[in-house]
């Protein structure tokens, strides 16, 4: 074969060989489609659709209201107070969890199949796999809080009913209005969700151990539950995540005031930007030649 005759078939096969080379969004499809793949992501986002529904049907079915908590003595007859009930439980307990169940496996898995060195010889760098498994697992938190938000919304509204809510300053609060601020108070978790969600990450990258990355941020949010309540820490309560699971009470107050609110999303941000660059450079450093 002469030089001109090979040299159409090396632009063919350089053509070729381009066309097969991975885009910028490759690995945040392949992650994508690995998630998809996952029994366990399925369950939590059927919990999270299934779940607000039977327990809004236990409370509705109760004699006497759960008084003892914010809108609990409404809880029974009101559908917002329900709804917002059940936001003060999960914010506490329900949503760290939900979200550390992807966050913290998904760099952790890798190190306990074995495959850092598969999925980084793929033409793609550690940067870009590290922002594409961030960014599946924070879409992944924000799609739980989104139908849990919706499932317990819809599900109250239908089963107890629309009246009118009685907000933290005893006013009285028309239903369609009621169902924006409620709907607000929900939106007003994801920053906070984004922050474990972040944590997670930092604790799978760290501790390279599912189990680790998955309990440890429901460790550390009960713990810093537990600090908050605490007498003589204002000081360091603001700085807490778990502060911001609180900032949607200034909503339901007459008149409404929202620094708590923005107090909320910035140290919420906070705690993403920090956590997230301490795994990266955690990830950056790793010899991953074992595995």
């Amino acid at each position: 074969m002469t030089t001109t005759e090979a040299a159409p078939a090396q632009i063919a096969a350089g053509h070729h060989l381009a066309r097969r080379r991975p885009g910028r969004f490759a690995a945040l499809r392949w992650e994508v489609r690995k998630l998809r793949a996952q029994y366990r992501a399925r369950a939590v986002l059927l919990v999270a659709i299934l779940a607000p529904v039977a327990i809004v049907v236990v409370i509705h079915g109760q004699s006497r209201p759960p008084k003892d908590t914010l809108f609990g003595r409404f809880a029974i007859d009101n559908g917002f107070a329900l709804s917002l009930l059940v936001l003060g439980f999960a914010a506490q307990w329900v949503l760290p969890l939900l979200t550390a169940v992807v966050a913290g496996d998904v760099f952790a898995s890798e190190d306990q199949h074995g495959t850092w060195k598969t999925v980084l010889t793929r033409s793609t760098s550690r940067s870009r796999l590290f922002w594409a498994k961030t960014i599946t697992a924070a879409g992944f938190a924000t799609l739980v809080l989104v139908l849990l938000a919706v499932s317990t919304i819809a599900s109250s509204w239908l089963i107890v009913g629309h009246q009118p809510l009685i907000g933290l300053s005893g006013q009285s609060i028309p239903a369609g209005h009621a169902l924006q601020l409620v709907a607000t108070s929900w939106a007003a978790m994801l920053p906070p969700v984004l922050g474990f969600t972040c944590l997670a990450i930092l604790l799978s990258v760290w501790s390279r151990n599912p189990a680790v990355g998955i309990a440890a941020p429901v460790v550390l949010g009960m713990i810093m539950q537990l600090v908050g309540a605490l007498g003589g820490v204002e000081a360091i309560r603001p700085f807490l995540v778990t502060t911001s699971f609180e900032t949607w009470h200034g909503l339901l107050t007459e008149p409404r005031f929202s620094g708590p609110l923005v107090e909320g999303l910035l140290v919420s941000g906070a705690w993403c930007a920090i956590t997230l660059a301490v795994a990266f450079v955690l990830l950056r450093r790793r010899d991953i030649t074992g595995g």
